[in-house]
């Protein structure tokens, strides 16, 4: 373009006033470089230096507003201001920009809608002397908003004009929005022209003060920190979003007063909750302008943050669920997978979302990274995947988008990530927000993917999302076979999580099954779950309603004896059933399996009227003769109980790992709990009570239904433990809530009652205890269980008697213990037995019995019972005058019980050796009062989750030395773990002085 004689002179005019170049708004927050550069650019145009101001930014920064200050800065310097505003709509008509900007100043809108356009203006060259003949008039202030969407003829000329402007009074001031976006986009003016003749500023967003600042000049200046960070976060310091958030948040929460009634709502975390949805508008408006691509990944991102693994989630872990089959510490059990494959940090991810979403992987991470520049997005701590800084940001780029555009996207994400040989969780999290596949193979391959997932989860413990996995898998159109072996698994899982316990979901699996075996397993597992929900008649019920199995005998012998375990539920049906059993074995014992054999004999145990000897012989043999698979498992479990009874625990521990490892039980499975319970059972009769509280860690309750897990066995041994490790404190809050009386009437209620009156006893209440013994014995007589091998109530009811001073019933309860001990005749029961009786009968008598303790423990593997024996012998021999003979007694009950971690037994032994006149024992052995004054400062440090470096140097000790002290308290504590030391600690100080 040639300027020719059209250029103006130049005009002077006297600038405004300082003040005039402050922000008129909040709108302008922090722009005041900006400002200040107009005010300079205006006062060279005036003085006849023009140029071009280029004001980069991201939509909703602010462009518009800064036009809007330049505008009216330059009316109050006298300029003659001439504004245009670049539309996508127009960006295919030639000059459409420049026409609108010299044609129409008062009407700007679109020229394509003029009916005729004269020829002149179709002409750039005439359009510069248009724009020159303005200037010739009066010094001008061109402002051009948006200009990256201005048809590229009238870029041209704004660039070439922007060239001519140094000797003419014309401030040009243009808008372009500036944001790395998805798309590439075309080169802007400030790529164009040279750094002499534009000035590029490029408007950043708010910086958390001012964002801050601008939060509370609307909503208050009382507002708190919460509402302000989310609105912080919200808006992602963009100006456009924060207002239109902030506009929103005035008309559904209006502002109340530090004065006001009422607690501060909290800041909404869905947009559903904003009204009238200015911020849902405003984040759409953003999506537009970044382009297809841009709204493409962004949506992409936000939709995959609900796939995305839990242990992600900001401020927190992914939650331990329980219910694993084997459990910790179950030798031979296969432990679960050590993680699932997630998209790496970085690129890695970067490429997943390209692929994704057809975009390109550098613009994609380079997007990414501009995204978390300006606050949109962050980064999680642990986590590949980027998230949006607020849920209300999140929630607003996916309103709208439809619901079969999310499906489809999840389809995409699950095929990719199978190719990508992603971990089978990694899939079935897409899958689980995807509809039901239509063809049959589609629905058989996301049914794989989905029980592959399914079985990854709860293999490693995450019951919870392994079922989310399985109800997924159920909405496909499965046939009826896989479809009844879903429904089964996932009636495993809800067994042990839900107060259901699977049962719906088992009997339709039941109801599925067409095969005689597979009617019988799923009854079986039906029938487990009604069962262990107090409901044994109907699990019987299920049983019979299988029909006659006569051409089916392995099949008939399977459904009496899980009848069998299910009867151990209820006293009546126990008896009724083990009678038929027992007339059975009379009539016809060709019919009955080496697994009901082995019931038969587990029953005559309990009632007194086998000794060891003859029950584990028998077992034995029955162990040699063949059996067929299905009735394997019930086999082992009985012979694993008789076995741990008649203390051979060696036996009993390797038929427990057979039958858990060996026959991969489910917890559907009446053996598998038996199995565990006959476990924890054995570690307790070693006197391992560090292990028994590891083994019971996770087996106490489930969230939805605590009365009827509470008074189980493992919460019994658990309470048992705690009181032997001298923490009775931590026990009764254990058990606090825990009604007997609300359970069903199967034996593990009776076992609990065993251990709340030993707890009880510890705690100096004898006469609860020996309520409490006295009710779990007469539970127990109601069940036909009158020998001494399930629980030893009777002597802890002697020892009760005894400190109430009720002589007599003690003597009693005693030699009938005596008489049961002398059937079973195992060193156990028999050196208890004699203890008991010896302590109750008292006198030259009674220390005669409680010799005969001594001698028959001494030698066993049986340190608890020899602990007690001992310490009863030696008081009975101080008592008779004989102290000198008592103490060494006492000494080897001392250390014995030191070495066993038995703080109970060893704080018992040692007021023994004061009784007999001793000096005090050297020190406490076990227990919090024997930790030295710098155990306890070490251990209190590492119960508050300090490290041995951190300890080691606040302490200025040796890094050695903190462990060397650590492992003696554990020792003293009779734990494994640091992080058992805050219970044991808290314990001991809520223990009354």
């Amino acid at each position: 373009m040639a300027l020719g004689s059209n250029q103006p002179r130049p005009r002077r005019l006297l600038p405004a006033p300082p003040s005039a170049l402050g922000p008129a708004s909040a709108r302008l927050l922090e722009r005041e470089s900006a400002l200040e550069l107009l005010a300079a650019e205006a006062d060279r145009a005036m003085s006849g230096a023009g140029r071009l101001v280029l004001f980069r930014a991201p939509t909703g920064t602010g462009r518009s507003a800064l036009l809007e200050a330049a505008a009216e800065r330059g009316a109050k310097l006298g300029m003659r201001v001439l504004r245009a505003h670049a539309s996508a709509e127009c960006s295919g008509i030639p000059l459409a920009l420049v026409r609108q900007l010299l044609n129409s100043p008062s009407d700007p809108g679109c020229l394509h809608n003029a009916p005729e356009i004269p020829d002149h203006l179709t002409n750039a060259s005439h359009l510069w002397r248009l724009l020159c003949e303005h200037a010739a008039a009066s010094p001008l202030l061109v402002a051009v908003d948006d200009a990256h969407l201005a048809d590229q003829a009238s870029r041209n000329w704004l660039t070439e004009a922007a060239r001519r402007l140094a000797g003419m009074p014309v401030l040009m001031v243009v808008t372009e929005r500036g944001q790395y976006d998805i798309t590439p986009p075309a080169p802007g003016l400030a790529y164009s022209l040279p750094p002499g003749v534009v000035r590029t500023h490029a408007v950043a967003p708010l910086s958390r003060p001012a964002a801050a600042k601008l939060v509370r000049g609307v909503l208050g200046a009382h507002t708190s920190d919460t509402w302000v960070d989310g609105c912080v976060r919200a808006g992602a310091g963009n100006p456009l979003l924060l207002r239109a958030l902030l506009d929103d948040l005035r008309a559904v929460f209006p502002y109340r007063g530090p004065d006001s009634d009422g607690m501060e709502p909290r800041l909404p975390e869905s947009c559903a909750d904003l009204y009238p949805g200015a911020f849902v508008a405003a984040v759409s408006w953003w999506l537009k302008s970044a382009g297809p691509g841009s709204s493409g990944v962004a949506r992409a991102l936000a939709e995959l943050e609900h796939s995305a693994p839990e242990r992600y989630n900001e401020g927190g872990t992914e939650k331990a669920e329980r219910g694993t089959p084997g459990g910790p510490g179950l030798p031979g059990l296969p432990p679960g997978p050590a993680g699932h494959h997630e998209p790496g940090p970085g690129q890695d991810f970067a490429d997943f979302l390209a692929e994704l979403t057809g975009a390109d992987p550098d613009r994609v991470g380079g997007w990414v990274t501009a995204m978390i520049r300006l606050g949109v997005l962050r980064h999680v701590p642990g986590s590949a995947l980027p998230r949006f800084a607020h849920p209300l940001l999140r929630g607003a780029v996916l309103d709208g988008w439809p619901r079969s555009h999310r499906q489809a996207l999840h389809h995409r994400a699950a095929d990719l990530r199978q190719r990508r040989g992603d971990g089978a969780e990694a899939v079935a999290r897409h899958l689980l927000r995807t509809a039901p596949a239509g063809a049959a193979g589609d629905a058989a391959s996301v049914d794989k993917a989905l029980r592959a997932a399914a079985a990854d989860a709860s293999r490693a413990g995450r019951t919870g999302a392994a079922a989310s996995y399985l109800r997924r898998a159920l909405d496909e159109p499965l046939p009826r076979e896989r479809r009844s072996a879903v429904l089964t698994e996932l009636g495993e899982l809800e067994f042990a999580t839900l107060r259901t316990g699977g049962i719906p979901r088992l009997a339709e699996a039941l109801r599925l099954q067409e095969r005689p075996r597979d009617r019988v397993l799923a009854a079986v597992s039906l029938g487990n779950a009604l069962a262990n929900r107090g409901r044994p008649h109907a699990a019987l019920d299920v049983m019979r309603e299988l029909g006659p199995l006569d051409a089916e005998p392995v099949l008939a012998r399977t459904v009496q004896t899980a009848s069998a375990f299910f009867s151990d539920h209820d006293p009546e049906i126990r008896r009724a059933v083990y009678t038929r059993l027992h007339e059975r074995a009379e009539h016809s014992p060709e019919g009955i399996s080496p697994a009901q054999h082995a019931l038969l004999i587990r029953y005559r145990v309990t009632a007194g009227l086998l000794s060891a000897e003859s029950a584990v012989r028998q077992i034995r043999r029955l162990l040699t003769a063949p059996e067929d698979p299905l009735l394997v498992p019930y086999l082992l479990a009985v012979a694993a109980a008789v076995t741990q009874w008649a203390d051979v625990p060696d036996e009993a521990e390797r038929l427990i790992r057979t039958g858990l490892t060996e026959h991969r039980l489910t917890p559907l499975h009446p053996v598998h709990r038996s199995l565990l319970n006959t476990w924890v059972d054995t570690a307790a009769a070693r006197g391992h009570y560090r292990r028994v509280l590891e083994e019971t860690a996770d087996r106490l309750r489930t969230p939805d239904d605590a009365a009827r897990t509470g008074a189980s066995n493992f919460l019994a041994h658990r309470v048992l433990a705690l009181v032997e490790c001298d923490r009775s404190a931590e026990a009764e809050r254990l058990i606090a809530g825990v009604n007997v009386d609300e359970t069903h009437d199967s034996w593990e209620p009776n076992r609990f009652l065993y251990a709340r009156g030993a707890l009880r006893a510890s705690v100096g209440d004898p006469a609860g205890a020996l309520a409490d013994f006295r009710e779990c014995g007469r539970r127990q007589l109601g069940r036909d269980v009158v020998g001494i091998v399930v629980t030893p109530w009777r002597s802890a009811a002697v020892e009760c008697h005894l400190l109430l001073g009720e002589a007599p019933q003690a003597l009693a309860l005693a030699e009938e213990e005596s008489r049961y001990a002398a059937v079973w005749g195992t060193p156990r029961v028999q050196g208890r037995a004699l203890r008991v009786l010896g302590a109750a009968t008292g006198g030259r008598r009674g220390l005669e019995l409680t010799a005969q303790a001594v001698d028959v423990l001494r030698g066993t593997s049986l340190d608890a019972e020899l602990i007690s024996a001992l310490v009863t012998h030696g008081l009975q021999l101080t008592a008779s005058g004989q102290p000198r003979q008592a103490r060494p007694l006492l000494r080897e009950a001392a250390a014995a019980a030191e070495r066993l971690g038995a703080v109970r037994l060893s704080g018992t032994a040692e007021r023994a050796l004061r009784a007999s006149g001793t000096r005090r024992w050297n020190a406490t052995l076990t227990g919090p009062g024997a930790l030295t004054a710098g155990e306890r400062r070490i251990a209190a440090l590492a119960a508050d989750g300090r490290t041995n470096a951190e300890i080691s140097e606040l302490l200025h000790l040796a890094l050695r030395t903190v462990e060397t002290h650590l492992t003696s308290t554990y020792r003293k504590l009779g734990i494994r773990r640091r992080g058992d030391l805050p219970a044991v600690l808290n314990s001991a100080a809520d223990e009354p002085a």
